[in-house]
């Protein structure tokens, strides 16, 4: 950035990205499918839906819309929800086991009349959406449409209650599965082991389906993942500190990737799953379940609106601040990894308005003072040192840390980084554990110039939204972001999607949003 570096810029780091996502919540008036119910979106992205207690829809990634519960008055909470296996619905179900249905997915039936000797805690889906299967917190189960009854655990006395359940490919069997992680298996659903007779540090909230059915996650409430059968580990929070509890989970269609979300819908993603944001904040009612969808790929709920102008300033802009209108306001942090802050901070935040983004300059340390989710790793380490010590400098500057955040990964005679690619994205990925997960800052993104990115981190390109410096082309905000798929076809690999795009003035680093 201007006055730290006249070089290029590079990669920004967090497995989310830029500002008060306004994700949509919509409210739905009807719980009964429409005559011609909309199209799912054509695409193979993998997305996903967020859905809380009062039953509000919240859709990423270009997933489709189709109704909520969100402005109806609820006998009972929402617990979670199902898609059908096209994308082009879902089923809301409530702990009543009142059922609501919104696109193509149709109504079989519910509990809601019933009196239940326990609440519904999920349900599950049949592989041709013409059925489904609630589940109590006893382990008793409903079934509903062309969802077979293959056994249930209401008439035993379980060590721990009923959490979730899971149905096999063929909807010829299902698991359950209590917060012990014990296991319970009915129909053509194999036993491929559990965690009941394991020592957790938090109780299990969910299980998810493997591929055929020939294995399952399950899902701790501290984020960690059990993987059991043919499914393969691809990361967790376990042992990283997390503000919130995880409260849901969903796959990708070939479970070669998974999301997860706490009560606050901020979203972490592993393995091929991608991030497409998270929930606003505050949320009117917590989030209590989600679900994948296939979607357009778009990131939901950028920073600022396409067109919008601004700028980016740091200690070298401390007296003389940019004049006239301006949408975007980035403010610098931190000028080297947990150095000291920007002592213009607070006013630089003030005059960013409500456009204030932050930004943290990093470079590469080592630390061998072991941190969370580093493994040891020393870069990792560090990385998650710099990331703290940024959003504390934030807060004791009186700074609203819990805007979008920007990992400043650049190559200047004030930076320095190792010969390692690796260890720097290491580095990298350790300053997104600590924003992300440990201090719940729900989009963070990474700022670079794509001349330069891959000789400093290789090909590590984490799915989080990019803010490209561009010194060399013409200075022009869309031109610039056009310039991006130039890049990409040359051979580059980046983070991604664009949303903002860097270009020099004569005073200030001016920004474009794509």
């Amino acid at each position: 950035m201007k006055g730290e570096s006249t070089v290029l810029i590079r990669r920004l780091v967090l497995a989310i990205l830029a500002a008060a996502l306004p994700v949509v919540a919509v409210v739905a008036s009807s719980v009964l499918p429409s005559a011609a119910p909309p199209a799912a979106a054509s695409s193979n992205v993998n997305a996903y839906w967020l859905v809380a207690s009062d039953g509000g829809i919240f859709s990423f990634g270009g997933a489709q819309y189709y109704g909520s519960t969100g402005g109806t008055v609820l006998n009972k909470p929402v617990v979670g929800m199902a898609a059908t296996s096209d994308g082009a619905g879902y089923w809301l179900v409530a702990s009543d086991g009142g059922i609501f249905n919104y696109g193509d997915a149709h109504f079989f039936g519910s509990t809601g009349a019933m009196r239940l000797n326990q609440p519904v805690v999920g349900m599950a889906a049949t592989p041709d959406g013409g059925g489904y299967w609630l589940v109590a917190s006893d382990g008793g189960i409903f079934s509903y449409g062309d969802a077979h009854f293959y056994g249930s655990t209401g008439a035993m006395r379980l060590n721990q209650p009923v959490v979730g359940m899971a149905a096999t490919g063929d909807g010829g069997g299902y698991w359950l599965v209590a917060a012990d992680g014990g296991i319970f298996a009915y129909g053509d659903a194999q036993f491929f082991g559990s965690t009941g007779s394991m020592h957790l540090n938090k109780p299990i909230i969910s299980m998810l389906p493997g591929p055929n059915g020939l294995g399952y996650f399950l899902v701790a409430s501290d984020g960690g993942m059990f993987s059991y059968g043919n499914t393969n580990f691809y990361g967790s929070l376990g042992g990283v500190p997390i503000r919130h509890p995880i409260v849901a989970a969903t796959t990708t269609p070939s479970a070669n990737g998974y999301w997860m979300t706490d009560g606050t819908g901020l979203v972490s993603n592993f393995g091929s799953a991608q991030y497409f944001g998270s929930a606003p904040s505050p949320l009117f009612r917590p989030i209590v379940g989600m679900a994948e969808a296939p979607g357009s790929g778009g990131f939901f709920g950028e920073s600022f609106p396409s067109g919008a102008y601004g700028y980016d300033i740091s200690t070298f802009q401390c007296n003389s601040f940019p004049t006239g209108a301006h949408t975007i306001g980035i403010v610098q942090v931190d000028g080297a990894s947990s150095a000291a802050a920007n002592p213009c901070m607070a006013a630089e935040a003030s005059w960013a308005g409500g456009g204030l983004n932050l930004y943290t300059f990093l470079n590469y340390e080592a630390s061998s003072t072991n941190e969370p989710g580093c493994n040891g790793d020393q870069a990792c380490n560090a990385g998650y040192q710099a990331g703290v010590h940024a959003y504390n400098d934030a807060v004791a500057a009186g700074v609203d840390a819990a805007v979008p955040w920007w990992l400043d990964v650049e190559n200047n005679p004030i930076s320095s980084w190792s010969t390692s690619t690796q260890e720097n994205a290491n580095f990298v990925q350790g300053a997104l554990n600590a924003l992300h997960e440990t201090e719940g800052v729900a989009d963070v993104g990474i700022y670079a110039s794509p001349a330069v990115y891959n000789s400093i981190v290789g090909d590590y390109t984490p799915s989080v939204p990019f803010w490209m410096a561009d010194y060399l082309g013409s200075p022009s905000g869309p031109g610039t972001c056009a310039d991006y798929a130039n890049w990409v076809a040359k051979g580059y690999q980046f983070p991604g999607p664009p949303e903002i795009v860097q270009y020099n003035s004569e005073q200030f680093d001016e920004d474009y949003a794509c």
